[in-house]
């Protein structure tokens, strides 16, 4: 699964996703009320969380172990992290509301789709980026350090560092 190989969800998936459904249900309920407690729930969830990093729920995931923030990163209100492959976020990112980071992939193919076949592709986010509120990114897809992406973009190709990329397939529009 994480090493892109194609795959079929199975029990075992099954049991991971509801161990993350539960994770982050329960992140829901006690984050906003009790940070120290929530951030207990995140590094039981989470590959890796960094000090100082914040993220503001809900959260979605779909297995928690495969999602790595760095240190200083914040994450506002509805993040979706289809973590079936590695979802690396690096150190000071900012990301904005309803964004969506989906490693997922699925056949073009009409038959192994229909067999429920997926395979998955890493995301890389640098040090210092900043997602826009609803980007979405898809899988395979890095995006370099300090770069910016406006809201509302959908990232298909790698983004170098030290641009500003925006629109529907981002584009960079200017260095920084």
């Amino acid at each position: 699964m994480a090493a892109g190989d194609p795959y079929v969800f199975d029990d075992e998936l099954a049991a991971l996703s509801a161990r993350a459904s539960s994770l982050t249900a329960r992140y829901g309920e006690i984050a906003p009320h009790d940070p120290v407690a929530g951030h207990r729930v995140l590094v039981e969830l989470l590959g890796a969380i960094g000090a100082e990093t914040a993220i503001r729920a809900p959260l979605y995931c779909d297995y928690g172990f495969n999602l790595r923030f760095g240190a200083r990163a914040f994450a506002n209100f509805g993040l979706v992290a289809l973590d079936v492959a590695a979802i690396t976020i690096g150190d000071d990112v900012q990301i904005g509301p309803n964004v969506q980071l989906l490693t997922p992939t699925h056949p073009i193919d009409p038959e192994p789709r229909r067999r429920k076949v997926e395979s998955a592709e890493p995301i890389t986010i640098g040090d210092n980026v900043w997602l826009g509120g609803g980007v979405i990114v898809l899988a395979g897809v890095t995006i370099g350090e300090n770069t910016v992406v406006g809201a509302g973009a959908v990232v298909t190709k790698d983004l170098p560092a030290n641009v500003v990329a925006v629109g529907n397939p981002a584009k960079v529009v200017r260095p920084l």
